[in-house]
């Protein structure tokens, strides 16, 4: 998986992430993201599984993953989270995990409703 600066594409990283399809965001560390210089836009309140509520960053990547590629949100992961592939990202791309093999593979059509 590679990550961009929506602003300056030439800034970029690869990376790889576990899918969660349980997490609606992808979340990355904010370090890598502040090395491709792009800054929090917001931020939101999350609830964990604890229960607890927490607040982090939000802003945007270009993300490309088997030859798909989309802008999509990101959350500004802190050192305590874990770095996921969330299922906004996921269905921005056009891609879901195989049940099967357990990667990632391309959706072959997309529900028009």
């Amino acid at each position: 998986m590679r990550l961009y600066n929506p602003y300056d594409v030439s800034r970029s990283l690869d990376l790889e992430l576990l899918v969660d399809i349980s997490s609606t965001y992808t979340w990355i560390k904010r370090g890598r993201l502040e090395g491709l210089d792009i800054k929090p836009m917001t931020r939101w309140r999350f609830r964990t599984i604890e229960g607890r509520d927490i607040e982090r960053g939000i802003g945007e990547v270009v993300m490309e993953c088997l030859g798909e590629r989309t802008t999509t949100i990101i959350v500004f992961a802190e050192d305590e989270d874990a770095e996921v592939l969330g299922i906004y990202s996921l269905e921005g791309l056009r891609l879901e995990v195989d049940p099967v093999t357990r990667r990632l593979r391309k959706v072959e059509a997309l529900l028009a409703l």
